[in-house]
């Protein structure tokens, strides 16, 4: 899909943390491999430390949490929304969606819309789409868009190859019309062949949880996980981004009729250090750039990868008076790939805090 959005723009966007920081320097003895061994990759792939949420805490508590804290600051007012989106992998139940669950425990009218997208690594480029395309219907209302990810839960903490990427976390983007916003150049890409690369097994109706699901085996390659257990190709995936993404941004600059030095950031998705270290090289932007320091320290948080670069890095620029042109890229589970380029600035509010969840 590649198309204009015309007459929108992002007004605020608050990312938030659990407070428990797990290490890596304490996860070494987790897994079945000598010490020396795995702590060769925290150079490598940038293993610092991840945020991960209580055992009580879901993807709903963060989205109640963050749109609570908005609400109390005055960034938008319950009247003012038209919509609720949340993309998540990790929902609360089957039933009911967690975007209901924020409606009824926040008391939003009844002529809120309520979605729940299940998207992981592109989630955010997603809930973006979605979120633009309802507001050509809602004249003056604006559209709350939470990502929100608890993915630690369904990890083998005995899984060297996975566990140390993943990170918990939540963003919530306040998206409204603007006649006088630039132009938005999106494109997004899907291929379902490729599904595998990024799966969970059992779950679902066609593999129920159980007892089998749950026992933890022997990969092959000294890892343990169940089929319970989210497990990432990581050779996989780096070619598939390698490969797709560097052309994916070649397609939308020309589309919105740009070279690669008027783009002031490049906001991507963050799997590992090691993997965007390369595509930055690949991509020839400067380090100032293309920030890639966002899963050494929290750990790779699924589709609110993004916002939380944003809020992490361009606080104070996004609250000025200027707009940056941005480049946001996301790639991973579908598996999916897309690029936007939008201003960004000027917010309501960019702030990034730290919940007890």
């Amino acid at each position: 899909m590649k198309t204009v959005f015309k007459g929108k723009r992002i007004s605020s966007v608050l990312g938030i943390l659990p407070e428990t920081i797990s290490y890596f320097d304490d996860e070494v003895s987790n897994y079945n491999f000598p010490p020396k061994q795995t702590m060769r990759l925290k150079k490598v792939m940038g293993f610092e430390s991840h945020r991960l949420a209580k055992s009580d805490s879901f993807a709903s508590d963060f989205c109640l949490y963050g749109l609570e804290y908005l609400l109390k600051n005055k960034i938008v007012k319950k009247e003012e929304i038209g919509a609720i989106l949340v993309v998540t992998l990790s929902p609360d139940y089957f039933l009911p969606q967690i975007s209901n669950i924020v409606q009824g425990e926040l008391g939003f009218s009844e002529d809120t819309i309520c979605l729940d997208i299940a998207q992981g690594c592109c989630g955010y480029l997603i809930g973006l789409m979605e979120a633009f395309m309802l507001l050509d219907k809602m004249d003056d209302k604006k559209v709350v868009l939470c990502n929100a990810d608890v993915l630690s839960k369904k990890v083998s903490h005995k899984d060297r190859n996975d566990f140390p990427l993943i990170g918990d976390g939540a963003a919530i983007t306040v998206i409204e019309n603007d006649k006088n916003a630039e132009d938005i150049y999106y494109l997004m890409k899907m291929d379902g062949k490729r599904r595998d690369a990024l799966k969970i097994p059992a779950g679902g109706f066609r593999q129920p949880n159980n007892f089998e699901t749950n026992k933890l085996y022997d990969v092959g390659d000294g890892n343990l996980r169940a089929l319970d257990h989210m497990h990432m190709d990581g050779s996989e995936v780096f070619n598939f981004v390698q490969s797709e993404v560097p052309v994916c941004i070649d397609e939308v600059l020309m589309h919105a009729n740009l070279a690669k030095k008027d783009i002031d950031y490049y906001l991507f998705h963050q799997p590992n250090k090691f993997m965007l270290q390369k595509l930055r090289e690949k991509l020839n932007v400067s380090e100032e750039k293309l920030f890639n320091n966002i899963v050494s320290k929290y750990g790779n948080p699924s589709g609110a990868s993004i916002p939380l670069v944003i809020t992490d890095n361009l606080t104070n620029k996004m609250m000025g008076n200027e707009l940056y042109k941005c480049c946001l890229s996301a790639f991973g589970s579908g598996l999916a790939w897309g690029c936007m380029i939008i201003e960004l600035g000027q917010m309501d509010m960019c702030r990034l805090i730290e919940s007890p969840l």
